[in-house]
This record gives structure tokens, sequence and C-alpha cells, in this order.
């Protein structure tokens, strides 16, 4: 393991497309920054020792003041629609890319976010607050817990300058890895110029997706079949992460095209919420009038966003036809993932026709009732032996108590023992996820100086499927004064 930042090893693929991808410039540091916490799980996959961030240069790179050793600070150019209109040229407003950093556990990009004024910034100041540095910082680690594909935080720094939003707030910035930042967006912003989104292609397919380049029928694939590949493989990463989020209750908050990883990961945490309780067509983000994000649009926003990626790639001469047969992979990919995790949360061995009907019903309970999201799912478990009780925490008893019914004679069918079945379902239903009370304590907390909520739920979130003694108000419903806190795309 590395003593030092400056050990590590780095390199700058992304530096090294044609210079109208990116402007080279510096970040601009934070006024006396201060290291409110640093990730020891996120350094190991960058080789660094957790003596290592306890260091005066850890702290000089993460708050701007230093580039990383090495390293090729940039702000990359992209594009993008948002709520559903183009909005033309945006790119890394807020963002430095610092360098890529070869660790034991693969290439990670080191990006800061909050750095100051770029040439993308629009009318932006560059700088993000205290409050979504906290909820990113946290919601990036509590994705890892539960397995979905994310962006990961290795530092959180804070100072007391200023950053005027609907009220004052104070700047932080997030120190964020990943093995790219690159996003539809990009491909978007080339999609009239052949030439650089051939490379831009070239270098995402050739970077992370080189089985797109296998031999097909004994012949190499040519550039146009490689594409397609590419555009099929995209599609179901993106597919299989829409379910992921669906079946945990997950809202991005803003799915514009900018905000899409090209490696279907997650990314950008803006306004994101976990559902405290349910509503199908719930919206996380304030700012969301139309509400076109809201949980039960995501997979079809996915879907959306995903054509205009392939769109993008008729620059190059691709079939249109093509490329909509390879988008239509995205239906029977998210379902396989969106059913798969429903059996293991409902204690299923296998996918049957009517559990359709069987899951819509579960869903329309929720709705109705108001239900809590992830506790609901967590109860289940116990309901055929504790069916009363399960009842009684409905409003509509009569409803429930049909619908268990049903349930209980569709888990008789399969015959399982209970306890392999209790250890499924508890082992597929979170009990600690980051709502959004929770994340307001810990941001409460922060602007004290006081980094002890982070490491409760960084603790807690890391293995939420566990119960841990001493915890229960982590896991219990969200309080009524928790409906009140609003998140925006204001941060």
């Amino acid at each position: 393991m590395k003593a030092s930042i400056q050990q590590l090893q780095v390199v700058n693929s992304f530096a090294q497309l044609p210079s109208a991808f990116y402007t080279r410039v510096p970040p601009q540091p934070l006024t006396q920054p201060r290291l409110l916490h640093a990730n020891p799980d996120v350094a190991q996959l960058l080789g660094l020792s957790k003596a290592a961030l306890t260091q005066d240069d850890f702290l000089q790179v993460m708050s701007g003041a230093q580039p990383l050793p090495g390293g090729d600070t940039l702000a990359a150019v992209y594009s993008g629609h948002q709520f559903g209109v183009w909005a033309g040229q945006l790119g890394d407003g807020r963002a430095h890319l610092l360098g890529e950093i070869v660790g034991p556990a693969g290439h990670w990009e080191l990006q800061l976010k909050g750095s100051g004024r770029t040439p993308y910034s629009r009318m932006g100041d560059g700088r993000a607050v205290l409050r979504s540095s906290v909820r990113e910082y946290l919601a990036s680690e509590a994705m890892v817990g539960l397995g979905i594909p994310t962006t990961r935080a290795l530092a959180l720094v804070v100072s007391d300058d200023p950053v005027y939003r609907e009220t004052v707030e104070t700047a932080a910035i997030v120190a964020r890895v990943s093995p790219s930042f690159v996003r539809f967006g990009s491909f978007e912003h080339w999609s009239s110029s052949p030439d650089n989104l051939r490379a831009l292609l070239d270098y995402v397919i050739d970077h992370f997706y080189p089985e797109c380049r296998i031999i097909e029928d004994g012949a190499p694939a040519t550039p146009n079949s490689a594409a397609l590949r590419f555009v099929r493989s995209v599609t179901i990463k993106t597919a299989q992460l829409l379910a992921n989020w669906q079946t945990v209750g997950f809202c991005h908050g803003v799915m514009n095209t900018d905000n899409m990883s090209i490696l279907g990961l997650t990314i950008d945490y803006g306004p994101y919420g976990f559902m405290d309780g349910f509503q199908a067509n719930h919206v996380c983000n304030h700012s969301d009038h139309q509400g076109r994000y809201a949980w039960n649009a995501q997979p079809s926003v996915a879907h959306w966003n995903l054509y205009r990626l392939a769109s993008s790639l008729l620059g190059l001469d691709i079939d249109a036809e093509a490329l909509k047969a390879e988008l239509a992979h995205f239906e029977p990919a998210f379902l396989q993932t969106y059913q798969g995790n429903l059996c293991k949360k409902m204690g299923l061995l296998h996918w049957q026709p009517d559990d359709a009907s069987l899951v819509d019903d579960w869903w329309a309970l929720l709705h109705g009732q108001r239900a809590d999201f992830t506790l609901s799912f967590r109860e289940l478990a116990n309901a055929p032996q504790h069916a009363q009780a399960f009842i009684d925490s409905f409003n509509d008893q009569a409803a429930a108590s049909a619908w268990l019914d049903r349930y209980m004679l569709r888990l008789q069918q399969e015959g399982r023992p209970e306890p392999e079945r209790i250890a499924q379902m508890n082992s597929a239903n979170p009990l600690y996820i980051l709502r959004n009370h929770l994340a307001e304590a810990a941001i409460q907390a922060a602007a004290k100086g006081d980094s002890g909520e982070i490491d409760t739920l960084l603790k807690l979130l890391r293995h939420p499927y566990v119960e841990q003694p001493g915890y229960e108000a982590y896991s219990a419903r969200a309080p009524e004064w928790a409906c009140q806190l609003e998140v925006s795309c204001s941060s």
C-alpha cells in the first residue's frame, strides 16, 4: 500500500484525446480548507494507505490547492438533453478531472466536484455546497452497500467560503472516483463531428468495452458492428441499473442525458431520494415541476435517453434500424433484473407469469397506504408467521389481508423451508437506507465540523442488510417532519 499520494501511479488516457474534448484549467482552491472525512475503502482501491489520508499533501490535492502528482488537470466538454429539451453545450462546470490512478483494483479517474469555475460553468459559480456534498458522499457509498453500480467518494473537504443559493451556504468539494466520467451527453456533443465522434467511440470501446471488437464469424468486427455491439452493451447495463434503482425505491431526480454514465453507473447525485412512504409517481426533485423523473417514469426515461445516445451515432453512417434493434434489448434486460430482484425480495425461487399481477397489486397496496417502501419489504419476510401484525400495519386492513392470502398461497406452491426463505429475503431487503432525514442529520453535524454522523451512516450503509443492535433509530420509519425536507437542482 502506498504511503503517500505522491507515490501513486498516474496515467491520463482521457487527456490523450484531441484537445477539443476538454480545457486544461486549474481548480480554484477553497480558503482554509479542512478535511471533513476521507474514505479508507476507496483509498484502498487507489493504493493509498490510511496514513496517507492524514497527510497535508492529500488535503492540498483534495482541496484543489495542488495538482495530482503526475496528473493532467482538465474539465471535459459535453452536451445533453435536460428535462427532455436539447440544452446544447454543457460540460464540467464545477468539476476538474485530476488524472487517472492505476490502483490495485484497476484504473480510477479522480475528479473534484465543486472546485471552481471552468469554461463550461455558464452563469454558475463553480462551487458545490456542504449540503449536496455530504449527500453525494453518503449516497455513492450507500449504493455500494446495496450492490448497485456507482461512482465512489474518496474525500470531503469543507471551507467557510460562502456560496449563494436560495440562502447563503458554505462551500465543499467532493473528491470522487470512477473508471470514467464519460456520459451519454459526451457522444451527443460530437454527433455532427464524425472524426471526434469516432475518436470518442474508439476510446470508450478500447478502454471499457474491448469485447465489442471480438472476432465475429471468423472475421474481426467492423467499426460499425463494434459500435452496434457497444450500443447493446450500454443498453443492457443501463437497463440493469434502472431495475436495481426501482427495486430499492431510489429516485435519481435529474436523469438528463448529461447525467447518464456510459458505463451504467449511478452518477451525479443531486436531488436524489430513497423513498419513505411509497408513491408510484413520487418525485424527489423539487425543481421537477412536471414530474418527468418520477419513480415510475425512470425506466422509460432511461430508454429515451438511450435513443438519444444511439441517435448521436448516426453521424458515423450506422444504420438506424440496426441501432433500434440494439435498443430493443432494454426491455428484456430490465425485466430479467427487475423480476430477479423481486423474486429475491419476495422469497420466490422462480418468476412465474402470474407473479406480475401479484407484484402490481403489492405496489398498489403500498401506494394506497403510503406504506414505507423499505420496511414493508423487510417486514414481508415475517408476514406469514405474524399475519395479523402485518395486516394491522395497513390502514386498509381488508386489502392487506386479501393480498397476504394470495402471497401465502404463492409461497405454498414452492414449499420452501421457512428459515431458508426468510434468510433470502433479509439478504435482499435492506434494513438501513439513506433516508433524507438521516442525511440531514449528518449535514447539520458536518456544518459544526462533526463527522460522527457520517461515520455512523457509513458503518450501517456498508452492510445495510445486517441488523446492528443499538441503531434502531436508523432503521425506523421517517418522522413526520421529514416530509418537509426538499431537495432541488440548486445545489
